[in-house]
This record gives structure tokens, sequence and C-alpha cells, in this order.
């Protein structure tokens, strides 16, 4: 007996269990049943047991002995062999290289300390897919002091790697507040976590004009950005060996000294900007008439204080009106508090001109609004007014900024100044990502001098592969897909989303109806993909296994399938 399948066109197929049987020399069929009224899966049932398949439940088949979440840990594996991660760090195999592989893998997939890394490895496949299975937490420590003496070296390969001759370089500084107090490195300095009071690492990252990290630096905590600029150009030279470049940093970081020694060099060029300062002096001199900005956002100018170099004045308007409530609110929220204090000394709960200056001095500061307010204090008396002219002086700036440059127009327009300085902004989203995000760099808890710089080296090593994973997944996330559209438009005006990403935006759901992710969304999604271990029930339990990983369904297929585009 078997069963046989008739085609009908337009519905279902005819399910008929049929006979097979001779008359002499001619083989008949003849129809026992029409089974087209049973499941598929019935059907299925009854043919496996006339193949004379033993059926029996599930349960009684085989026993999950073990499950570990897979999809995650494939997806980054993938990423770093599509990266040639492991040719970075090193040609020859060694017990250090797989370590450092499964660390920066991990910090991906869930960053933590060392002593939490160890058994977090093995509620997944990590562990397992880079043969790390037998690690302990001395076994970390040991590879990160293997990757710091490899770091220079693995660095001139990234740079050879995403910086070419002639490239444009970005370069910012940010800080890590720090756990102890017997770090070298660690120091008082300005906490850009708002973390005052607390020791600080500061760390200078170097990315090409995309934002993709090529090295990072590792300084005390109370280094002044301007002091680590130059430094990096020197590295830029003589470690990666580029001879033409050009340098793009903040106002606060590219220092006047900085530029006149870069001014001897000519091929090296920067793009920076002014402070507000030298901006003021450059419309009180009547260089920036600001009616010009009537009609147009942007115009190029020079200034004998600026001799050989190019100044691009900007004015956003949207820019202006933010700036200007910032200052109304700020204003606002000072003359409330002064007036507290007005209360106090008009009570006689506060006397006395020292003790009533001190009490304004941290009141004014609070907001940095003091040149705003002419104040007049005695021993048993406080009175403020704002400084009407000085206001309506900032006021009219609001929106306004000045690129500062030494490349020639040849080379690029006024707009693709703008566009490369607040490409700055890349630098930016990397820092975010390290510190808070995705990696969490901070806070740091490693006492060692090398093993701080260690573990801040390790998390630019994973930013690296995490930043090619969110470009090719950019169609599954919130991330604007056209990346074209940024060379074109208007590089005053607030950057604006294509239509399709708002279109993502405002529906969250992609062109199939399937949800919009973010990249920790997407991690998330394919972690729920599984590899169970399996035996026979009743086994030994050294018996063999075997693993069936879960069958992924279309978003988890596409984000395995998108890694593939990575191109180192």
């Amino acid at each position: 007996m078997h069963i046989n399948l008739i085609p009908n066109r337009g519905s279902s197929p005819t399910v008929l269990l049929r006979e097979s049987y001779r008359e002499g020399s001619k083989v008949c069929k003849r129809t026992l049943a029409n089974l087209s009224a049973l499941s598929t899966a019935q059907v299925q049932m009854i043919r496996a047991t006339l193949r004379g398949d033993v059926l029996q439940p599930i349960d009684k088949t085989f026993e999950i002995t073990a499950s570990c979440a897979h999809g995650h840990v494939q997806a980054v594996s993938l990423a770093m062999q599509r990266l040639g991660f492991v040719s970075l760090l090193g040609t020859k195999p060694c017990p250090e290289r797989d370590l450092v592989c499964a660390m920066v893998a991990s910090r991906i997939i869930c960053p933590a300390t060392k002593l939490a890394t160890i058994r977090l490895w093995h509620t997944s496949t990590l562990a397992a897919e880079f043969g790390v299975t037998y690690a302990k937490e001395d076994d970390l420590y040991a590879a990160m002091d293997w990757l710091l003496v490899g770091q220079d070296r693995i660095q001139k390969k990234l740079a050879a790697r995403h910086l070419k001759e002639d490239a444009l370089v970005l370069y910012d500084l940010s800080s890590c507040y720090f756990e102890g107090s017997h770090c070298p490195l660690a120091k008082l300095g300005y906490s850009r976590d708002g973390k005052r009071g607390t020791l600080q690492v500061n760390y200078g990252l170097l990315t090409d004009d995309r934002g993709c990290p090529v090295a990072i630096s590792v300084h005390e905590g109370n280094t002044s950005d301007s002091t680590t600029f130059m430094p990096q150009v020197t590295r830029l030279r003589e470690q990666f060996g580029i001879k033409r470049m050009v340098m793009v940093g903040d106002r606060g970081m590219i220092s006047q000294k900085a530029i006149d020694e870069m001014s001897k060099d000519e091929y090296l060029a920067w793009i920076t900007a002014l402070r507000s300062s030298a901006i003021r002096t450059l419309v009180q001199q009547g260089a920036v008439q600001m009616g010009l900005f009537d009609e147009r956002n942007l115009l190029e100018i020079s200034s004998p204080d600026f001799p050989g170099e190019r100044l691009v004045a900007c004015r956003n308007p949207e820019l202006a009106k933010l700036r200007a409530h910032t200052r109304d609110d700020l204003l606002a929220a000072t003359e409330k508090d002064l007036q507290i204090i007005q209360a106090r000394v008009a009570a006689g709960k506060l006397a006395g001109a020292d003790k009533i200056g001190v009490a304004v001095g941290k009141v004014v500061n609070r907001y940095k609004v003091s040149k705003h307010f002419e104040l007049t204090i005695t021993d048993d008396s406080l009175t403020f007014t704002r400084k009407i002219d000085n206001i309506a002086a900032e006021a009219a700036l609001d929106g306004l900024y000045i690129i500062r440059t030494s490349v020639q127009a040849q080379r690029m327009d006024a707009p693709a100044c703008v566009r490369t300085y607040k490409s700055l902004a890349q630098v930016e989203r990397a820092f975010r990502s390290i510190k808070t995000m995705d990696l969490k760099v901070r806070p740091i808890h490693h006492h060692l001098e090398g093993r701080v710089r260690s573990h801040i080296f390790l998390c630019m090593l994973a930013y690296y592969v995490e930043w090619h994973m969110r470009q090719v997944w950019r169609e599954l996330t919130f991330a604007d897909e056209d990346q074209a559209a940024k060379l074109v438009r208007d590089p005053v005006a607030p950057a604006t989303r294509s239509d399709a990403a708002m279109k993502k935006v405002l529906s969250l759901t992609l062109e199939d109806g399937s949800p919009v992710h973010s990249f920790q969304t997407l991690m998330a999604q394919l972690q729920a993909i599984v590899r169970n271990t399996c035996r026979t029930p009743g086994s030994a339990a050294n018996a063999p296994t075997f693993e069936i990983i879960t069958t992924p369904n279309p978003t988890q297929k596409q984000a395995i399938e998108l890694i593939n585009r990575i191109k180192p």
C-alpha cells in the first residue's frame, strides 16, 4: 500500500490510499480509501507507518540535555570572520589570541567584568565557538597583557586598511570615571560623565571619515584635550606611515600652537572651528556681517587675523532659537535662586558681604551666566539686575559658528568643509556606544595601568566589529539607508531623515510588515536561536549526543545573511 497525491487545479490535491497488485504480467492499482479529509501531519504519519518506521511520542525519541543561546554568537563570530579579525590580532595561533577574540565578542553580546564574563560565556555557545571553555579569570588577564603588547602592530594594520594617503582623519577625546584609587592613570579632571569629584581616565579615538575606529590612546585623567592632539599627528606619520592627511578636530582640540606647528608642513591640513570669543571679534571688526545671512546660511570670508586660512561662516536659525531658549531658562533659574538668597539676607538669616558673596557665587556659577548679571553686595543687602546689553550682544551671535581650515578650495569647497567638520559627530557616536549603550567601558575596575589601557583597547576593537555590523544591518534598523544624501544636503540646516527612514520611524515596520529593530533588539532577536544538545532517553551520562539548532525565522535569517556583506 502507498499514498498517492493527485493534483487538483485550483484546490488542494486529492490524497488516496492505494494498493498495487498484478493481473498476469500487468501491474494494476486500486483505491482503498480517500484520505483527503486528513491533515498533512496525519497523512505523513500514515506514510511513515507504511514504510515500516517505528512511531513513538517525540519525548521518547530523544531528550534535550542542554540549551544555549547561539544566534547572536553566530552573528558576531561571522562578522569577525568577514573582517579577518583573527589575522588582525596575530598570524600565529595561540590561546591568548582565542581569548581576546572571545572577550571582544563577549563585549558586544553582554559586556561585564572579567569574572562575570567567564560565567556568562557558558550561558551561550560563545565559549565553545571560540574554543575557550577552559578559561579562568587569570587567563583573561594574561590575554589582556598579550593584547597590550601587540596594540601598536594591530592599530598599524587597521590604519593600513582604512586610512589611505591624503585621508581625512577624525580625532576627539573623551573620559571615563574610575573605581578605585591606585591606578597611575586615574587623576582628578573634567568628567564628561557628570561624575564630579571622581578619578578620571582620558582616551582619544582616531577614526576614518566614516567614523570607523582605527586607533585609541589612553591618557591621565587631568590631561587637557589640546596636548593630546599633536602626538596623534606624529603617530599617524611615524607609526602608520601616512604622509599627507587632513586632521579634523573640534575647537578645543586643535589649539593655535598646534595650528602654528602644522602650518609648517605642506602635506598636513586641518579643519576645526573658531571659539566664540574669536567669532565675536570678527563680528565687531565687520568681517562677518549678520545681514548677509538674510538670504543664505553659509558664506566664505577672510580675515588678516587668520592669514592663509579659509573661514566659512554659518548661521543656523533653528540653533539660534534653541540657544535663545536655553539662555532664557538659565537666566530665569539663576534669578529664582538669587531671590531666595535675597530673601534670606532681608530676613537677617544671612549677613556679611563675604558670606553673601560665597552664596551668590555658587548660584551664578552653577549655570555659567554670571557675566549677564550686575550684582551689588553689602553686609546686609543684595541687589541684582540683568545686563541687557551683554545679553543682546550674545543673542546676536546665536546660531553662528565659523569653520576654520587650511584645506585649499580646489580640494574641498565651503559646504564640504562644513560637512567634514560635522562628521566629528561620528566620533561622538562611537563614544556613546563604547561608554553607554553597548560596550559599557565604564566604570573601570582595573588597577594596573597596563590593564586599563588594554581594557579600553579591547572596547575599541569590539566597537570596530560592531560598527561594521551596524552598517550592514541598516535596512533592518531605524538607521537611514540613504547615506549618499549626506554628501549633497544643506550642511548648515538641521539634519533630516530620508523619506524611507521616516516611514520606518513612523510605522515602526519594514516593507514586509516585520518590526523595525535597534541594534540591541536585533541582537536579542538572534539570541532566540538556540543550540540544543540531545541524546536518547535513558542513556548513560557518557552516551553520544547530537545537536539541533533552532530554525531561524525570516528576520533572523536575513540578519545572518546580511553579515555576509561585511567587507574588511
